[in-house]
């Protein structure tokens, strides 16, 4: 087969550097190969190897009580539940490819975290996700949201996982690079967890799911550069084709092999393919690996060693199996109508070996290429802007001289409005689980018996009596949540990643959940501009600060850097975080809106933190909307007292007296009570509407009157909305104070109109037409 010569060009091309180049001289002792060249490209790209990223992660805590798998161990983390349940789970990005092929770009995404989950061998049982795009005023912005969101739904509802969560913003930064995060989530018993090593020297190594192709070629290398429209073009082929029906085959026949006690180690082939499935396995394990690419399922003619070995293609797995065990694997993937075949074998080696038409092809040490690629400690600097972000006052910015046309306004903007045209595509519903669907804080899914994987013992007694009895396990109630708000990071990186993890963590304790444990998926620009690297490092702090706050720690995640599209730039610093928590009891379970008329509102929380000199404003919705002005630090967050907070509302949930809660975000307190009137569908597209007449406080004498704007639509940290019966106000009140909680009775549920009265303004419209402008906003910009 021909190969081409090794020169500096070609070295440039695959995204090395020279002294990375010199690297691999000296671990090969030699020239490589083309196709080594390939396999280091990958492995060591930023996707694959967080060479500039990895001396900032180390900074996240990882450890807790509660954490089976952690951080960096395997494919996804896994945290116990209880009763000998776990959960695994895991959020990814596939931001460059969607931008290239929204549909496939997006459903592959899906399916790639979708195998993160069942190759830990849990059951997959909920997905979210996390979006950005720029203007929906762009006519390409709607194609590549349309497209998204299809690819999302085309492979989450065929394959046949709810997605129940997630959140979508809308800033012209992400004009030229959306962004596609995607999340899974899977149950197993502890007994169950698998790992992906490649154990057992002589256990042979089989190959089970479709033939590979060229799509997806390279695919971890093309995410790990500048995103051009040159390289879009040409790296058209970097993006894979899924295929979700066969997905469910692959997840099924995966979960009973488990079962059957055969698997010595389980991989799925992700970025970089069969590259990073063969040499990640044996350096987990400390072994070596040799396959035959001749034996691997090909549907291309006249495939060559680079491209096997580089290909994305999707839902294929690498099982190494116990030696003298492959006839009960055979049948299995018969059974499943699978291609598969048996390529290779472990060894005791410590390489990688790869032959193809007789010739060794590929000879690296796996550990060497696995786990020690170059490390980067990039310059970072404060960016320039933040000088004029700091000095923002609001001087010259007028108040606001008419409410209800401003909350009009913000219900109407695509970042704050109802995402139901999104969600409406997804089937949520599926395998019967979902508790609390999309729109309410969090997601809550109920772990059944039944949505576990099958043991090894139902599995033997399956087969010899054709009926397995159930497993008798209690009920766990699960609540997920995703956010970024990646204006208040742009605006302060540090504080925006506090406030992120806050913000999740709010919406758990809204819905009624104790957090277990966080992912996170960094979405930045080029971590060679000192400026972008100290987005990054600032935000990381921010975050880590945020998960040990609420004892939160990370279990894993993913990093997507060069998020940039020339003359349009970076997008906006994006630290998406997802947030676990557990629900002792189903009356625990919490929803965000009004539930009955007479009920008492609450504000818990203080209404505006008096030490911020632009009253929440900064970085807001709303001095974007009214003014054009995306500056100014954004509101603070104080820890100690969001965590006071949460505590605090959870256990008034516990102790039975709250009907509703929502936490104050996007839009302040007055979209939050908005929603609170109009969130509720009976059933889909019916919605329950219910007013609510609010009076704000009054400031505290001696304090200067704040600005109305702020009051009503500044965002301000630390804020829930709840509703209780008239005959517990009193109590609750008073047990916030001992609580050293601020809280405050805003008003009373009931009628048709929403009201809300400060001194001699009154902000009031018919909560019908409240609803009609943010129900339907999305889908009139899309026309």
């Amino acid at each position: 087969m021909y190969e081409p010569a090794i020169t500096a060009e070609l070295v440039a091309k695959h995204n090395l550097t020279p002294d990375e180049y010199q690297k691999i001289l000296e671990i090969l002792g030699r020239a490589p190969s083309y196709t080594e060249l390939g396999i280091f490209s990958v492995m060591w790209s930023e996707h694959c190897s967080y060479k500039n990223t990895r001396p900032v992660l180390k900074t996240f805590p990882t450890q807790g009580a509660s954490i089976l798998v952690g951080a960096g161990e395997e494919n996804a983390g896994i945290i116990d539940i209880g009763d000998g349940v776990a959960i695994a789970f895991k959020i990814e990005s596939h931001n460059h490819p969607s931008a290239v092929e929204p549909f496939q770009g997006a459903a592959t995404g899906v399916g790639g975290i979708i195998r993160d989950i069942f190759t830990m061998g849990a059951r997959p049982v909920a997905a979210l996700n996390s979006l950005r795009f720029g203007e929906l005023s762009n006519p390409e912005v709607r194609r590549l949201f349309s497209g998204v969101v299809s690819g999302i739904a085309h492979y989450g509802n065929c394959f046949g996982i709810p997605t129940l969560a997630g959140e979508v913003y809308f800033d012209k930064s992400y004009e030229g690079n959306p962004l596609v995060n995607a999340f899974a989530l899977g149950v197993l018993r502890h007994d169950q967890i698998t790992r992906g090593a490649a154990k057992g020297v002589g256990n042979p190594v089989f190959y089970v799911g479709p033939a590979t192709g060229r799509d997806g070629l390279a695919g971890a290398a093309f995410a790990s550069q500048d995103l051009t429209e040159e390289s879009a073009e040409q790296q058209r082929g970097a993006v894979q084709v899924g295929d979700p029906f066969m997905e469910k085959l692959v997840c099924e026949a995966c979960l009973e092999l488990l079962a059957t006690g055969c698997v010595a180690g389980m991989q799925d082939m992700g970025a970089a393919g069969l590259t990073c499935s063969t040499c990640e396995t044996a350096a987990r394990a400390g072994t070596g690996i040799e396959i035959e690419l001749d034996r691997v399922p090909q549907r291309a003619p006249n495939m060559s060693s680079y491209e096997i070995m580089l290909s994305e293609s999707q839902e294929r797995m690498l099982i190494v199996v116990q030696k003298g065990r492959e006839e009960e694997v055979k049948r299995i993937f018969d059974k499943w109508d699978l291609p598969w075949a048996e390529i290779g074998v472990v060894t005791d080696t410590g390489r990688m070996v790869v032959r193809h038409g007789g010739t060794v092809v590929v000879d690296v040490p796996a550990k060497k290429l696995a786990d020690e690629a170059p490390i980067y400690f990039r310059e970072s600097r404060e960016a320039a802007y933040m000088q004029d972000v700091r000095a923002f006052r609001l001087d010259g910015i007028p108040d606001t001289s008419n409410p209800t046309s401003d909350l009009k306004r913000l219900l109407a903007q695509p970042t704050i409005a109802s995402k139901n045209w999104v969600y409406g595509q997804y089937d949520h519903m599926v395998r019967d689980g979902s508790v609390v669907c999309p729109g309410s804080d969090a997601a809550v899914i109920r772990i059944k018996g039944d949505s576990l994987p099958i043991t090894k013992a139902q599995y033997a007694e399956g087969q010899a009596s054709r009926m397995s009895k159930p497993v008798v396990t209690p009920d766990k109630y699960v609540a997920m949540s995703v956010d970024c708000n990646g204006t208040h990071v742009y605006l302060d990186p540090y504080e925006g990643g506090k406030a992120a993890v806050a913000e999740c963590c709010r919406n758990l304790a809204c819905s009624g959940a104790i957090p277990l444990g966080s992912t996170d998926n960094l979405n930045f620009g080029n971590p060679h501009n000192p400026e972008i690297f100290w987005q990054l490092k600032e935000s990381v702090r921010g975050l880590a600060e945020g998960c040990r706050a609420f004892s939160a720690p990370v279990t894993g995640g993913n990093v997507s850097l060069y998020n940039q599209r020339g003359a349009l730039g970076a997008i906006d610093p994006t630290p998406t975080v997802a947030v676990v928590g557990l629900i002792e009891k189903p009356e625990h379970i919490t929803t965000q809106w009004f539930k009955d008329a007479g009920d008492v509102i609450l504000l818990l929380g203080s209404p505006m933190d008096l030490d911020d000199p632009l009253q929440g404003l900064g970085g807001s919705v709303q001095l974007q909307a009214a003014h054009g002005k995306k500056t100014g630090l954004p509101p603070r967050v104080d820890l100690e007292a969001a965590k006071t907070l949460h505590t605090s509302l959870l256990g008034l949930i516990r102790e039975g007296v709250v009907k509703s809660a929502h936490d104050c975000s996007e839009g302040g307190l007055a979209v939050c009570l908005a929603e609170s009137c109009m969130s509720q569908q009976i059933a889909r597209g019916t919605p329950r509407l219910i007013g609510a007449q609010v009076e704000l406080p009054a400031p505290a004498a001696g304090s200067p009157a704040p600005r109305l704007d702020a009051l009503l639509f500044g965002e301000t940290q630390n804020r829930i909305v709840i509703t209780v019966a008239s005959q517990d106000a009193g109590r609750v009140l008073k047990q916030c104070g001992i609580l050293g909680v601020p809280a405050q009775r805003l008003g009373t549920v009931g009628g048709d109109m929403l009201s809300i009265r400060s001194g001699t303004t009154t902000l009031e419209s018919p909560v019908a037409e409240l609803h009609d402008i943010w129900w339907n906003a999305i889908a009139r910009a899309m026309g």
